[in-house]
This record gives structure tokens, C-alpha cells and sequence, in this order.
């Protein structure tokens, strides 16, 4: 199975950012399973309870309370685990702006969570990194 691109100049101009359409909370759960009726994106377990990431609608309709309405944008650059330098450059681009960032990891892209009224403004500066 492929590792993933770990040069940070090679992945910064690969990024290719995809906004995904709808609405997205952050949750949490006391249990440790996912409550019925709910197709988390993501979940962690913490020692307070376990966080889910849901879109907005299928929150609300189980009756999870939720927090951060937030636009869900991928990068679609395959990026290693370990690579160095990703998080840090998408991060400080966005906060130059004054955006907050929720960035996840998963296996083959990273997924960035961010106030849904600035996603049109980040997918601008994510295009932007592009030239490294």
C-alpha cells in the first residue's frame, strides 16, 4: 500500500482542495459507540466522552447538542503520515486570515474543518498555496 508524499513542496502543490457540499458539528457522545441513527465522518475517543464529527442536519434530527458549523474541505494530495510541515503551512495560511482550522488526519488526506461562513476565503488561500 502506497505511504503517501512526505516532500512538503510536493504535497503543497498537489493540495487540490475539495469543498465538500452541506453542513458540519462537532458532537459528543457519553457512550462509547456511535448513537443509533448517526454516519459520523469521524469520531475520537477522549476521556470526557466521544467526539463526532456529523453533518448538521443528522445531528439535530437524533438530538445531539452540537458546536462549530463548519465547512468540511479535503486535501486531496495523498500525504504521509508522517510527513513534516503540512499541518503548520495549511494552518498558518489560514490564520494569517484570522480563520480557525480543525484539521484531521486520515489515512490517505488530511480534512480541514473550518467556519463554514470562510470557506469560500480558504479554498482561495489553500488554491494559493499551490506555488509553495
Amino acid at each position: 500500500m502506497p505511504s503517501g508524499e512526505s516532500d512538503l513542496s510536493l504535497l503543497l502543490r498537489g493540495l487540490n482542495p475539495v469543498l465538500h457540499p452541506g453542513e458540519y458539528v462537532f458532537c459528543t457522545a457519553d457512550s462509547a459507540e456511535s448513537p443509533p441513527g448517526s454516519e459520523p465522518l469521524a469520531t475520537f475517543h477522549e476521556d470526557e466522552g466521544m467526539t463526532l464529527i456529523l453533518e448538521k442536519n443528522q445531528a439535530e434530527k437524533i438530538g445531539l447538542t452540537n458546536s462549530f458549523p463548519c465547512a468540511w474541505i479535503t486535501l486531496s494530495i495523498h500525504s504521509a503520515l508522517n510527513a513534516v510541515g503540512l499541518t503548520a503551512a495549511v494552518s498558518t495560511a489560514l490564520a494569517k486570515q484570522d480563520i480557525p482550522c480543525n484539521m484531521v488526519a486520515g489515512y490517505y488526506h488530511d480534512h480541514l474543518f473550518i467556519p463554514l461562513e470562510a470557506a469560500d476565503q480558504a479554498m482561495q488561500i489553500l488554491r494559493n498555496l499551490k506555488g509553495g
